[in-house]
């Protein structure tokens, strides 16, 4: 049985133009790009926003509660309920040490033990942000060392909710940060596979 994958694959980019670069982090560019095996075609333009990619951690405490942030997010215009993330700040960052500095920095926690649960590109028709979202467990008060809350961060609350009723809240579209409805369905469907497993 043929095991069901993406692939990669890079088409021909005619030419690309930098739209706005802004230092390792975020870059915006147009590409004329062409069909593979297409050349009677005219070729088209496709923007496309570079990222180094970013890491997610869904932290759950020994009493199933999901340690989660509310932040203000202004391209949303909402105050959104979010799980500590952040970008990969280096070119090759490993991104479950991304996820342990921002557990640390953002919620001053560590964790005894980490799972890779997925990783899954953000918005693929534009971007190339790859998330890779964590399960940390045993967590435990740590230093946020020199790291400064500031700007958003500095005016988020942190909150301990429930494992299912942050599930509920998902699932009614209540709470529908991307990030947060992918990692807690995530765990959802490996508890509800342990436990049919007996």
């Amino acid at each position: 049985m043929k095991v069901l994958r993406d692939v990669p694959e890079s088409w021909p980019v005619e030419d690309s133009v930098d739209l706005h670069r802004d230092g390792w982090v975020v870059a915006f560019r147009s590409d004329r790009i062409r069909r593979p095996g297409a050349d009677h075609e005219e070729p088209f333009r496709r923007l496309v926003v570079e990222h180094p990619g970013a890491a997610v951690v869904l932290a759950i405490d020994d009493d199933d509660r999901v340690l989660c942030i509310r932040q203000y997010r202004h391209a949303a215009q909402h105050r959104l309920v979010e799980l500590p993330a952040g970008v990969c700040d280096h070119p090759g960052e490993d991104p479950e040490q991304v996820a342990r500095r921002e557990l640390r920095e953002e919620v001053a926690l560590q964790a005894e033990r980490w799972t890779h649960l997925l990783s899954t590109w953000s918005s693929p028709g534009y971007s190339a942000e790859v998330i890779h979202y964590y399960l940390a467990e045993g967590l435990s008060a740590a230093d946020r060392g020199d790291f400064e809350l500031r700007h958003e961060e500095a005016d988020m609350e942190t909150l301990r909710i429930p494992f299912a009723e942050l599930v509920d809240a998902v699932l009614r579209g209540d709470v529908a940060d991307g990030p947060v409805v992918q990692a807690i369905l995530a765990v959802q469907v490996r508890r509800d596979r342990e436990s049919a497993r007996g």
